[in-house]
C-alpha cells in the first residue's frame, strides 16, 4: 500500500493532470452503496458538491438498495465508478481496479463488528445459536461475509445455526434492527456504529460489541479496469485522493468521519480474500 502524498508527490502524475473542461465530458456517474451514507442528503450534497468542483463536471450520484446492483451497473458501463466494499472488489478483481481507500482514523482498515442487544448475556458467537439474526447484505464483507465464515470455521452453516436470519440492506439498519429487539443479533460494518456512537449515541447505547473481526482493507472506491487510462477516471480518481485538499471535500470528509483518501494495492484486501477462500471449501 501507498501513502497518497507519497503517490501525489513521488509520480507526480495525478496532480499534473487539469482538472477537464465541462465540454470534454459527459457529467461523471458514481454509485454509491447503502453503508453510511444511506438516506443522509447532507452527505450526499457536500459529496456531488466536491467532487464536481475538484473534477469540473456535474458528477452525479447513482444509488441502489443492495452491493449487487450497484455493481452490475458498474460492470455494464452504466455508471463510471462505485464507491464498494471490498468483498464484491474481489468477486470481480478482474474486471475491475481500485481508485482509493478511505482513511479511518489513521488506516485504510475497518472490522465488521457482532453486535447484541445491551441487556444480552451472551458472551460469543456460539451463543447466538438458534437465534434471530440480522445481516446488512450478501455481499458485504462487515455484514455478511465476517459471521458466515466464521461459522464455518467452527463447523457450522449460518442457514442451520440461526433460528432466523434477515437482510436489512443497510448497515444502520442493522443496527437499528438490534437496538429495537427486533432481532437478537447482528453483522455490522464497525466504522458504521462507532460513527453512529458518535452521531446517534442513543441508538448505538441499546446495542454493544460481542466480538470484533481482524482489521481489514476498508470499502474502496473502484473503476473498471479497461477504463482506467482514460482521462475522465485518471482526473476523477485525483479528485477522490485529493478531496482533503479542499474546503468542499473537508466538509465532506468530515461528515463522513473520515481523514482522507490514500491509494492502495489489492494486498490490502488479503484478509476478505482468506475469508472467501474459507466460504469456498463449503459444499453446496
Amino acid at each position: 500500500m501507498l501513502n497518497r502524498r507519497r503517490l501525489l508527490t513521488g509520480v507526480g502524475a495525478l496532480t499534473l493532470l487539469p482538472t477537464l473542461p465541462a465540454h470534454a465530458m459527459a457529467p461523471f456517474r458514481l454509485g454509491l452503496t447503502p453503508v453510511f451514507l444511506n438516506n443522509d442528503a447532507e452527505v450526499i450534497s457536500r459529496l456531488r458538491a466536491a467532487f464536481s468542483e475538484a473534477l469540473g463536471v456535474e458528477v452525479t450520484l447513482e444509488q441502489r438498495r443492495t452491493y449487487e446492483e450497484v455493481t452490475a451497473l458498474l460492470l455494464e458501463g452504466s455508471i463510471d465508478a462505485a464507491w464498494l466494499c471490498g468483498y464484491p472488489y474481489l468477486q470481480h478483481k478482474e474486471a475491475l481496479s481500485l481508485m482509493a481507500v478511505p482513511v479511518w482514523n489513521g488506516r485504510p482498515l475497518y472490522q465488521s463488528y457482532l453486535i447484541v442487544g445491551a441487556d444480552s448475556r451472551a458472551g460469543g458467537l456460539v451463543d447466538l445459536r438458534g437465534g434471530t439474526h440480522a445481516y446488512s447484505d450478501p455481499d458485504s464483507n462487515s455484514g455478511y461475509l465476517v459471521t458466515v465464515s466464521d461459522l464455518v470455521r467452527i463447523g457450522e452453516r449460518h442457514e442451520t445455526f440461526f433460528g432466523r436470519t434477515i437482510f436489512t440492506y443497510g448497515h444502520r439498519n442493522v443496527v437499528r434492527a438490534v437496538a429495537d429487539g427486533l432481532v437478537q443479533s447482528g453483522s455490522v460494518d464497525g466504522y458504521v456504529w462507532e460513527a453512529l456512537a458518535r452521531a446517534e449515541p442513543a441508538l448505538t447505547a441499546r446495542t454493544k460489541v460481542l466480538t470484533r473481526s481482524e482489521w481489514l482493507g476498508f470499502p474502496p472506491f473502484c473503476g473498471r479496469r479497461d477504463q482506467m487510462n482514460a482521462p475522465r477516471m485518471q482526473a476523477m480518481q485525483q479528485a477522490i485522493l485529493g478531496l482533503d485538499q479542499t474546503e468542499k471535500g473537508r466538509a465532506a470528509l468530515s461528515l463522513l468521519q473520515l481523514d482522507g483518501m490514500t491509494v492502495a494495492e489489492p494486498s490490502l484486501f488479503e484478509g476478505i480474500a482468506a475469508r472467501m477462500r474459507i466460504m469456498a471449501t463449503v459444499r453446496p
